[in-house]
């Protein structure tokens, strides 16, 4: 496993900052999610511990060197990205994009290897896309599709994996798919997976560790029962809710108030059992 950690680091956009002397540190093996408002800084913060922007000043380390200054194929070795809404070059195959993922592998010294297709195979095993290993990126389905790019990282065999908003358009069904998938990856392989989710129920229910970020700042930190609760609700997303335990996982569930007030009848849960429930 690899430490992941931003200290004192100042990101500016033409002069703008974004984030001033901001420390931080992934937790190792764990799962981190970035929640916050659009625009607060969340995939600002992501890309520049997957050293996309470099820091104005501070630093982020990797196991203690500067990321910023390391070579990228070393870089790429102990941590892989996934950007939102990837788009694959037309008519390219799911095989032949998690091969991809074994670029930071190859030299003018070392082609291909027997190590490079065992990697892949393993990662179109592991996210069940073994069947589809033929297909065109652009025929499959949203949860499909997204499956085939968290294969292309898991082949890269990183520690630690970076996915800025992985279940963005997704219907529900394969958001659960994604992040099942992914919560199986930290379990079985120990990875660091750190994220950025909107939805603040599916980030409590599957994070061991949330950053809540407001305008370039850290606001809260920690496991979700620690952190999230209605006053950070409404400090961050100035939004007016009430915090109650998921009914499944016991993890904080959030319900957010509206306007419109509940008419009679409406607005009271179900409490018979054999209503609404699946078999």
């Amino acid at each position: 496993m690899s430490l992941l950690e931003a200290k004192e680091m100042t990101l500016a956009y033409g002069g703008t900052y974004i984030f001033d002397q901001l420390n931080i540190t992934i937790p190792e093996g764990k799962v981190t999610v970035l929640i916050g408002s659009n625009g607060c800084g969340k995939s600002t913060l992501l890309r520049s511990l997957a050293r996309l922007l470099k820091p104005t000043h501070g630093e982020i380390t990797l196991d203690g060197k500067d990321l910023t200054t390391m070579p990228a194929k070393t870089a790429a070795k102990q941590l892989s990205l996934l950007p939102q809404g990837p788009v694959a070059p037309e008519g390219l195959t799911v095989l032949q994009l998690v091969k991809q993922g074994r670029y930071p592998y190859q030299s003018w010294l070392q082609q291909w290897s027997k190590e490079d297709e065992t990697s892949v195979r393993d990662a179109l095993r592991a996210t069940n896309m073994e069947q589809l290993a033929e297909r065109s990126v652009g025929s499959l389905s949203g949860g499909q599709r997204q499956r085939a790019w968290i294969a292309m990282t898991l082949a890269q065999q990183t520690g630690i994996i970076l996915l800025d908003e992985p279940t963005t358009y997704l219907d529900m069904t394969h958001q659960i798919e994604v992040l099942d998938l992914l919560q199986e990856m930290n379990e079985k392989d120990n990875r660091t997976i750190v994220m950025v989710l909107h939805d603040i129920n599916l980030a409590c229910r599957y994070a061991d560790h949330i950053i809540a970020v407001k305008e370039g700042k850290i606001m809260a930190e920690g496991a979700p029962e620690a952190v999230v609760d209605a006053n950070m609700i409404k400090e961050v997303f100035h939004l007016k809710a009430d915090v109650i335990p998921d009914p499944v996982y016991g993890t904080p569930m959030i319900v957010p108030h509206g306007r419109r007030k509940p008419s009679a009848g409406k607005g009271k849960a179900n409490t018979d059992p054999s209503v609404g429930s699946a078999s």
